[in-house]
């Protein structure tokens, strides 16, 4: 997995760049990043698959806070990224989150 952040001079915002490889996947064919920043709906922000299996996504989100998020392969298995700032826990889930501070 990587994660790879690109903070804007002029705005206060960082475009993020989520990669998640076939072997992290565990070959699944759908993947998507769903965090608190799109309301926890997978539907919002899927991951594009790449030719070599991989998947990837996008996103611009404001700094100077936390976003949690993790991943959902096949619209049922969660994953955490490792490459994630840091972790926190969440009752509703129960489970850890991954988050980013930006």
């Amino acid at each position: 997995m990587t994660i790879t952040k690109q903070f804007f001079k002029t705005k206060p915002e960082c475009k993020i760049k989520f990669t998640l490889s076939v072997e992290e996947t565990d070959n699944a064919e759908t993947a998507s990043l769903v965090g608190n920043f799109n309301n926890w709906d997978p539907t919002v922000t899927p991951m594009k698959k790449q030719k070599d299996g991989s998947f990837s996504v996008a996103v611009t989100l404001p700094t100077g806070q936390s976003s949690k998020f993790r991943y959902l392969l096949d619209n049922n298995r969660w994953i955490n990224d490792p490459d994630a700032d840091c972790f926190e826990y969440c009752s509703f889930a129960g489970g850890e989150n991954s988050v980013l501070n930006l």
